[in-house]
């Protein structure tokens, strides 16, 4: 029997995505409830919340306080012992909920599952993320076919991409919740990061569908999304040693080449300014363990690079 399934789904305004995903999650086949978190969305999503959707459990912030926060809020208004984040940008297949709860039943050592994910265009948005031996982590198979990325090996997995994460809640409460000193990219990698250095798997869940929508927008973001993902990853630089470890020159030689890279590309230093306000503010971060089972130690400073700028090949 299917379990009971929480999802938290947090928004920023953009009414009209907002909808299509909640229509969509009426459609599932699993019994689950549904927690909109409304990080302060500068529209009407409140208003419309309130009398397009009266079953959802709404919680609303007056301030907007990050994909982090909002995730934390959900997860707490609920008790179930599967907790689905959802992206308000992603539209589910009517079974998504029902494949990933069943994993999780099938699987008791895994703390976290891990659908497959597609772009509007029907290619490979993400099928989990894997993560190099400097702590950065990468979404697996991004643009390749459906029938590659479930025939073929992969880089190992290390977790769910945040779009759509299914987690254990009694794994959750093991390590911790989604980290608040991250406003946006990167927290979870660190949760997934977190379950494996206690011992949780992870289960992919090819079966588990959805179409990701943000999926089909440029891979060059806004200086603001640039800043931010710097920031994610120059605060786990530091809450897991990495510069303190056998792996710190060449993660500071690749960080140098990203951020040049970015700095010629982009005409701005949104990311390397966002990598330093990270880094600082890392020092306040709980020390994480450094050693973390499900690291891919094949994922060398070539291929890093790679990654980084798209190649599917993960």
């Amino acid at each position: 029997m299917t379990a009971a399934i929480d999802v938290v789904v947090p928004v920023h305004g953009n009414w009209a995505v907002t909808r299509a995903c909640l229509h969509a999650l009426a459609m599932q086949t699993a019994p689950h409830r549904v927690f909109v978190v409304d990080d302060a969305s500068p529209d009407d999503t409140r208003l419309r919340l309130a009398s397009e959707f009266p079953g959802a459990t709404v919680i609303a912030f007056d301030v907007n306080r990050g994909f982090a926060a909002a995730c934390n809020a959900g997860i707490a208004a609920g008790e179930a012992e599967v907790v689905v984040l959802l992206n308000n940008d992603v539209e589910a297949d009517p079974r998504l909920l029902e494949e990933l709860s069943d994993a999780l039943a099938r699987h008791p050592a895994a703390g976290s599952a891990v659908p497959l994910l597609t772009r509007p265009d029907g290619r490979v948005d993400a099928y989990g993320l894997c993560v190099d031996p400097t702590m950065a982590g990468f979404v697996r198979f991004a643009g390749a076919t459906v029938e590659e990325a479930t025939s073929a090996r992969g880089h190992r997995l290390l977790g769910p991409y945040g779009a759509v994460a299914a987690f254990r809640r009694s794994a959750l409460y093991e390590v911790g919740p989604l980290d608040e000193g991250i406003f946006m990219y990167g927290e979870e990698l660190d949760l997934a990061l977190r379950l494996s250095s206690e011992g949780w798997g992870t289960v992919a869940v090819p079966s588990a569908r959805g179409v990701h929508l943000g999926g089909a927008t440029s891979v060059r973001g806004s200086a603001t999304q640039r800043r931010r993902a710097g920031f994610g990853r120059g605060y786990l630089l530091r809450a897991y040693g990495v510069l303190r470890g056998r792996y710190a020159l060449r993660a500071l030689l690749t960080e140098a080449i990203v951020c040049a890279g970015d700095l010629v590309l982009s005409r701005d230093a949104a990311s390397t300014i966002g990598r330093w306000q990270g880094w600082r503010a890392g020092a306040l971060a709980q020390r994480r363990r450094r050693a973390v089972p499900a690291v891919d130690r094949t994922i060398g400073f070539v291929q890093s690079l790679a990654l980084r700028i798209g190649d599917r090949k993960a």
